[in-house]
């Protein structure tokens, strides 16, 4: 598995995206993500370990407690893996484009019923 594949795994689960949400606001224990979430603190800490794994999000420790948070650099390597997807899909839509307006020699299709319209009166 590369690590596009794990960053989109790890992002694709609707749960662990509700945990980046929240990761966005500030850094959090699991018990604080856990107060916040329709998870239990275990289930927390098992996406937590995913997001990390994947590289999305980093832990510190302050003592006795861990504090997760963003990691910048892997969400803008997800963004990019995006934006380049995104990116094929235009160029693809545009050659596509290119071939239809080739092939038809980008004439507008001739009406086969009458251009002429008739004006209705009001009541």
């Amino acid at each position: 598995m590369t690590n596009r594949e794990e960053l989109l795994g790890a992002f694709s689960d609707p749960t662990r995206q509700a945990v980046l949400n929240l990761l966005r606001q500030r850094p959090s224990t699991v018990g604080e993500l856990a107060t916040q979430l329709p998870v239990s603190r275990p289930a927390v800490s098992q996406h937590l370990q995913v997001l990390k794994s994947a590289g999305l999000v980093a832990e510190e420790r302050r003592g006795t407690r861990h504090y997760f948070r963003l990691n910048p650099a892997s969400l803008a390597e997800l963004r990019a893996h995006i934006d380049s997807m995104w990116r094929d899909a235009l160029n693809a839509f545009s050659d596509f484009a290119k071939k239809e307006t080739a092939q038809y020699g980008g004439n507008k299709r001739k009406r086969t019923h009458s251009t002429k319209r008739t004006r209705r009166l009001p009541h």
